[in-house]
């Protein structure tokens, strides 16, 4: 029998929209997909650069539309960035949160106090994407940055997909802060490594493979984290940007869609 690329490995790391989902509907298949990894005993891991859900409001999302995806199988880039303050900060210091009220929750389960004003004591600032984010909460995180404060961004994302096209990203607004304070931030997101990173440890995962459908994002990430990575034709990539990069970044493996894990 030939072996399938669901036996190389002990973990699937996978990315949500374009890979597993477009919109509220999964892609056709990858529901089966999965099933069939967790059948095998393979971990999952849906990883998401977007810092503005909850993780359980993922996999309750995930759950509704055939993916039988539980709280434990979720790693946000909010996650991610507040492990990232734990390695840098000690517990019970403030922090200033540019994002969601989900991000605040993140950043105080890690131990730290959430705030959104630039006091004397602020230490750090976390900027995630949050719709209703103005100039006077840029302002406030320009102040602590100018201050020396800590900076980590959930992601770097320019673009934000929806369904009227797309719209500015957690990394344009990055990007506005960069201007500002002549600073760049830690980065905890996809094509950072360490969202990729934590969702491995956290399933003891010694063989991870990364399936994405975006070359800079979910490619590029694998790439950055040394690990084997699978590009879906159901979203962004084509596979012949893929062929086009340089050898060193080209996913290990392309497929139509999930089914090719089978």
């Amino acid at each position: 029998m030939t072996e399938t690329l669901l036996a190389r490995y002990d973990a699937l790391l996978l990315d949500l929209d374009g890979t597993v989902y477009r919109g509220k509907e999964p892609v056709p298949g990858a529901a089966e997909a999965v099933a069939a990894a967790r059948a095998l005993g393979v971990g999952i891991r849906f990883v998401t650069n977007n810092a503005s859900r909850a993780p359980q409001d993922v996999a309750d999302h995930l759950a509704e539309i055939g993916f039988e995806a539980v709280l434990d199988e979720v790693s946000t880039s909010a996650q991610a960035a507040a492990a990232m303050l734990g390695e840098h900060l000690t517990a019970g210091t403030k922090v200033l949160v540019l994002g969601t009220d989900a991000l605040a929750e993140e950043v105080s389960r890690a131990g730290f106090v959430p705030v959104r004003e630039a006091s004397d004591d602020v230490v750090a600032v976390v900027q995630g994407l949050s719709q209703d984010l103005g100039w006077r909460e840029l302002a406030e995180a320009c102040v602590a940055l100018r201050r020396g404060a800590l900076w980590v961004a959930c992601n770097v994302d320019v673009t934000l997909p929806t369904e009227r096209g797309l719209l500015p990203g957690c990394g344009a607004l990055v990007a506005a802060l960069k201007a500002a304070t002549d600073r760049e931030p830690m980065v905890a997101g996809k094509p950072a490594a360490p969202l990729l990173e934590q969702a491995a440890k956290s399933l003891g995962a010694e063989r991870p493979l990364v399936v994405g459908d975006r070359l800079d994002t979910d490619i590029a990430g694998a790439v950055n984290a040394g690990m084997d990575s699978l590009l879906v034709l159901t979203g962004v990539s084509t596979e012949a940007e893929a062929m086009a990069l340089a050898e060193g970044w080209r996913p290990t493996y392309i497929a139509a869609d999930l089914g090719g894990l089978l």
